[in-house]
């Protein structure tokens, strides 16, 4: 508890050795994270998609949350999560975005 209340902390005043930490592309910040690999990618991956992020960073954020075992329902899952946050502008935008990360086509009618 101590070790997040001092991350918060430092964070809360912009320490630049916080922010470094925070932002490197490794779930474990201070010690052992509280989530699981899978659960930390597909946390990233709501975050993505409610920033409207390309989809080259959805397909990579898709591969890491894959690798961790995610499944497809999972992935989704990820973007139902961030509807009522997100909004419904911002759903329909990115849908097609996560659609063609997971390697699916919307706009294909077959």
């Amino acid at each position: 508890m101590q070790r997040s209340e001092d991350l918060l902390r430092r964070l809360s005043f912009n320490d630049e050795n916080a922010v470094r930490l925070v932002l490197q592309d490794v779930p474990a910040v201070c010690g052992p994270s509280p989530l699981d690999a899978k659960t930390h990618a597909l946390v990233r991956l709501g975050a993505l998609l409610s920033l409207g992020a390309a989809t080259d960073s959805c397909r990579l954020a898709v591969d890491l949350a894959r690798s961790a075992g995610a499944t497809e329902d999972e992935l989704v899952g990820a973007l139902v999560a961030i509807g009522p946050v997100a909004g419904f502008a911002r759903l329909v935008a990115v849908a097609p975005r996560l659609a063609l990360a997971i390697g699916y086509d919307v706009d294909d009618d077959a």
